[in-house]
């Protein structure tokens, strides 16, 4: 990718990347979050009560991995495990009280680097800097869509 250069679009999304990551986690360890909670709790807050097998599945991480994370999580009372009444062999996974109060310190946490993001911007041009971001994703995801055809 050669050198580093401070006005390459792709060399500031890197950083922009690098320093939204750094905050968001500075941000998260402060409420006693770890890195790839958030998904999952917000998962089980869209829907609770999965099964490991779903939350993988819509995760998209290993199984092994949705075990070691529920055990984490529920060792410190975000998690609970309730067998599914209808297949004994199957455990939901449920949002506590616990859970459930740190999905709404999560949306402060984004809000708050939202609007660390747009200080000193007027409202036109968050709105202008938001429709040019969507843009730029909506391009990327279609290389990468082309990309899989061509793969196929």
């Amino acid at each position: 990718m050669g050198h580093y250069d401070p006005n390459s679009l792709h060399d500031i999304l890197l950083e922009v990347i690098r320093f939204h990551y750094c905050r968001t986690h500075k941000l998260l360890e402060k409420i006693g979050i770890y890195p790839g909670q958030p998904p999952m709790l917000l998962e089980l807050q869209n829907k609770d009560g999965q099964s490991q097998s779903e939350l993988a599945r819509k995760l998209k991480i290993k199984p092994a991995t949705v075990t070691v994370m529920i055990n984490r999580m529920e060792k410190v009372g975000l998690l609970e495990r309730r067998q599914d009444p209808d297949d004994k062999r199957i455990s939901r996974i449920y949002l506590t009280q616990k859970g459930r109060n740190m999905c709404r310190e999560l949306e402060r946490v984004k809000q708050k680097i939202d609007s660390e993001c747009l200080i000193n911007f007027t409202v036109e041009e968050q709105i202008l800097l938001r429709r040019l971001l969507m843009q730029v994703r909506d391009n990327l995801k279609m290389a990468c869509e082309s990309d899989k055809k061509l793969d196929n």
